[in-house]
């Protein structure tokens, strides 16, 4: 049986790094970030560019479900809304896959020293702080587990999730 890994939680919680480790730890494992796929110039976010992304997400996730080759599908993601998920998940063939819908959180604190962190070394735009700080209440309505991750590395924050 694969498994599908949804992974989400706000800007900055380290789902790109906690993915990245989970990757190694997971055999036969493809992992789809959809940062990736919003990586244009100009940045522009409209329905169109929108439309262009769930549909390259959803196609990209569809590919590694159909291919044997892949036992472990990890798919991270900002997700803040529960109708982001419901809409991915209602256009993947799962045949069968079982579907780890997970959400990475982290102490308001916690979340600003790690931003602060990527703002030092150039990854990221001082602006990031209140988006993320705003995106915050959007997740409580989500129907996923929740992870906490103040404290672990990206490391044991993977162990966590491979043993679920």
């Amino acid at each position: 049986m694969k498994n599908l890994f949804f992974i989400g939680g706000p800007m900055g919680v380290g789902k790109s790094a906690v993915s990245r480790e989970l990757q190694r730890v997971l055999p036969d494992c493809a992992l789809l970030d959809g940062d990736n796929l919003w990586d244009m110039r100009p940045f522009v976010v409209n329905e169109d560019t929108k439309a262009c992304v769930l549909a390259n997400i959803i196609a990209c996730l569809n590919n590694f479900l159909a291919c044997p080759q892949f036992k472990n599908i990890i798919f991270c993601w900002v997700m803040h809304e529960q109708s982001i998920i419901d809409g991915i998940v209602s256009q993947l063939d799962l045949n069968g896959a079982r579907l780890i819908s997970l959400l990475l959180i982290c102490k308001k604190r916690t979340l600003l020293k790690r931003l602060s962190r990527d703002i030092r070394r150039g990854a990221r735009k001082e602006d990031v702080k209140e988006r993320a700080i705003n995106y915050l209440p959007l997740y409580a309505g989500l129907s996923t587990a929740k992870v906490e991750t103040d404290g672990l590395t990206p490391a044991e924050i993977a162990q966590i999730i491979s043993d679920l």
